[in-house]
């Protein structure tokens, strides 16, 4: 610490965020309820300016600011990217199921922007302690959205399992933080790569701890064995809160945990890298097979996305430049697929309520055709069939395993996709083949359409011509990592 003040340009984009979500929560404050669908258009229109300065004036060079803790590269310009797409986005997806419901309150699209703050806080933390910073402020605003709906008992329910849980891996996270500064003497991801790196190897406390920082993680992207939280808070929390956990977080958590382990600990890799396959393959597994038997739709998309981050680490547990491009890839184009599937799933209703099961998804193509194409898209594409955008993503991540040598993990995970192909395809099954048990009520509004539409365009066979620049832009930012 020499007194002068930090150069604030690479942590401008996160500056403009904070004190903008801080006006417009004085705005809401002062307006009240009657300003939410203000403040959602601003909170959109923050997120967009943001977006718009990391890219131009941040840029993709290296820059450390905060004494080391703050990092801002190509890697996190991708990273973010994405972070603010998904933000936006399901702020735009909530206004009318909101609503309709009856919790149309202007907190819930700050909600979203301190969560966002917290995640790109995430994304470029360097250090431990700006990694657990971040972490909570992402967390605790997350606690409160899952609990958004307070008239209805799945919704407080949903709230109340992700904080006790997440509290636990809280302190599971920071016991291993303080393990690991014991046995090193450092904080910082740099310099901790420089003490690791002797002949000598790694202290055992070293060890432990990096287990216990890797439980607290493997919880915030739900992968198996921490995975207990996400079907109960998927299933209880309101539809567009669903949708954000499933997309935005899921991206954030994951390049937290890329960069933790590249940059931090790029001379354990042999140590992470065992732990990183048995979660992999674990939530590979139980995403695939638990998926099976789910009625509720929410649910099973809650174990689609433990599948899902399965696959993702599958490109970190290869532990190359090559991996990291894949995830990346998986990560962007995960991203439009659940975005799709979630706002379509909005767009369901009947004349008792929303639709949640997949058996009142019966005889959609009859009622409502491009909804049923627009799904069945999504469905194949979650699938990874051939010319979809989800099975480009596979792709990359399993060629990045074989070219890594992991093999059998390559294998486990094409396995695992085609278990996983049934129950995506007894969506399609039922839409397109059962006879319908009543009409869906249509009007799910413009935004709803839009995310829709667009998300089912960038899924379908037209996806092979964008897959270039994808990749182009993942080999960037993968590329600005400490290999």
């Amino acid at each position: 610490m020499n007194g002068e003040l930090p150069n604030l340009l690479p942590a401008l984009p996160e500056l403009i965020l904070a004190i903008g979500a801080m006006v417009l929560l004085m705005f809401g404050v002062f307006r009240g309820n009657s300003s939410f669908k203000q403040v959602s258009n601003l909170s959109i229109l923050l997120l967009l300016v943001c977006a718009v300065v990391m890219i131009i004036e941040v840029g993709g060079d290296r820059q450390v600011t905060f004494n080391g803790m703050f990092v801002t590269d190509a890697f996190a310009v991708f990273a973010k990217t994405l972070v603010y797409l998904g933000s936006a986005v399901a702020i735009l997806l909530s206004g009318r199921f909101l609503s309709e419901h009856g919790i149309a309150k202007f907190e819930y699209p700050l909600l979203v922007l301190f969560a966002t703050l917290g995640m790109l806080i995430m994304v470029s933390a360097n250090n431990l302690m700006s990694l657990y910073v971040g972490l909570e402020l992402q967390s605790l605003s997350l606690y409160v959205l899952a609990a958004m709906n307070r008239d209805r008992l799945r919704s407080t329910e949903a709230g109340l399992k992700y904080f006790v849980l997440g509290a636990l891996s809280s302190g599971m996270l920071l016991y291993g933080i303080s393990l690991i500064y014991g046995f090193s003497g450092a904080m910082e991801f740099d310099v901790l790569a420089t003490s690791l790196a002797g002949d000598e190897g790694p202290a055992i406390g070293v060890v432990v701890g990096l287990v216990f920082l890797l439980s607290g993680l493997a919880f915030k992207v739900s992968a198996v064995p921490f995975h207990m939280w996400t079907p109960d808070v998927y299933e209880g929390s309101p539809t567009p809160v669903t949708a954000f956990f499933a997309a935005a977080p899921k991206v954030a958590a994951m390049a937290l945990l890329v960069r933790a382990l590249i940059n931090g600990f790029p001379g354990m890799l042999a140590e992470w890298q065992q732990i990183i396959i048995f979660i992999s393959i674990a939530s590979m597994l139980v995403g695939a097979f638990v998926a099976l038997v789910q009625t509720n739709i929410k649910r099973l998309m809650a174990y689609s996305s433990i599948g899902h981050i399965g696959y993702a680490l599958v490109g970190l547990a290869a532990g190359t430049q090559a991996g990291i491009e894949a995830l990346l890839i998986y990560l962007a184009i995960y991203l439009t697929m659940t975005l799709g599937a979630f706002a379509a799933i909005l767009s369901m209703r009947r004349s008792d309520g929303m639709v949640e099961n997949i058996e009142d998804l019966a005889g959609l193509s009859t009622t409502n055709l491009p909804m049923a194409v627009a799904i069945a898209i999504f469905m194949f594409s979650l699938a990874g069939i051939p010319l979809l955008a989800g099975f480009f993503g596979k792709w990359f991540i399993f060629l990045a395993a074989v070219e890594a040598g992991l093999v059998p993990l390559a294998v486990i995970g094409f396995l695992s996709s085609v278990v996983a192909c049934y129950y995506y395809l007894r969506i399609i099954k039922v839409m397109f083949f059962d006879e319908s048990s009543g009409a869906f009520e249509g009007g799910h509004g413009q935004a709803v359409s839009f995310v829709v539409g667009t998300a089912a365009v960038l899924n379908s066979p037209i996806s092979f011509l964008l897959i270039s620049p994808l990749v182009g832009a993942a080999a960037w930012a993968a590329g600005s990592l400490l290999f």
